[in-house]
């Protein structure tokens, strides 16, 4: 799998200087454990980039619960850990690749080709006896140059366009239950996007948290490659896995609606549905 590396191949280039760990641990509801993980333990020398903080703005009216951070901030960031186009960026969670995936499709938006997520994340390393640490890591700053791909990207006046014109498959990347409207754990209003169809983000993954083979990932297989593919979920996080999957199947024309669900509630006069949609 070309976005993909398992821990054995980050193991042997753990020390290559072109390779920069990135240490993408967030868990939802709790926004300083991730942090708190970090600094306890994790892959010797890798750097921290926090979901809300980092790869997020603070929510506003409109944009929905994790909006992109502004591109000073997020360059800032990436060069002060050392990220420039020749660096191999290799990031890893513990939450079954949601988060790391957050940062892969973020890479990828700002232009940056060498990204991939660690396979079982932070879990595999440890149970594999690998190093770690609780050290921070002494980076030298280097300027992170980006080269936007705003084809990656989708905003609500787009999704609301395609209810009526069909133009891209919609998918919504969330739990059966919070699509089909059934419960709603987390946003004011329950259901899903007229027309989307619900491929849950966690059928990407094993139940050991890695990345299932390209032909076990059979959800994806009625969908047409020459079509237009828009993911969202929640607020643009889980969404990416999907979009990781869809990337290493050869979907080319996949954008990432980055306000998701949040956003979408956020206008009153937007539609909803709710059951389950063919």
């Amino acid at each position: 799998m070309k976005n993909i590396v398992d821990v054995y191949w980050l193991k042997e280039n753990i020390n290559n200087p072109s390779v920069r760990v990135i240490d993408c641990r967030f868990v939802l509801g709790s926004p300083s454990e991730g942090f708190n993980l970090y600094m306890k333990e994790h892959i010797s020398g890798a750097y921290y980039f926090d979901l809300e903080k980092d790869l997020s703005y603070f929510p506003g009216v409109h944009g929905g619960r994790h909006p992109l951070p502004s591109l000073d901030r997020i360059i800032d960031k990436l060069s002060t850990a050392g990220i420039t186009k020749e660096t191999k960026v290799v990031a890893y969670d513990d939450q079954g690749g949601m988060m790391a995936s957050r940062f892969w499709w973020m890479l990828k938006y700002l232009g940056h080709e060498q990204v991939y997520i660690v396979d079982g994340g932070f879990s595999k390393w440890v149970s594999n006896g690998f190093p770690i640490s609780n050290e921070l890591p002494e980076i030298n700053r280097k300027e992170f140059e980006p080269r936007l791909q705003p084809q990656l990207l989708s905003d609500v006046e787009e999704v609301k366009q395609n209810i009526s014109t069909k133009k891209a498959i919609l998918i919504d990347s969330r739990d059966g239950n919070r699509y089909a409207g059934i419960e709603e754990p987390i946003d004011k209003k329950a259901g899903h996007i007229p027309g989307a169809r619900h491929c849950f983000w966690k059928e990407c993954i094993t139940d050991k948290n890695e990345w299932k083979s390209l032909d076990e990932l059979k959800q994806f297989n009625s969908l047409n490659k020459d079509q237009q593919i828009i993911v969202y979920c929640g607020s643009g996080v889980s969404a990416c896995p999907n979009i990781v999957a869809l990337d290493e199947l050869g979907f080319k024309n996949v954008k990432l609606y980055i306000g998701s669900w949040s956003d979408w509630i956020s206008y009153d006069d937007n539609p909803i549905a709710v059951g389950i949609e063919e």
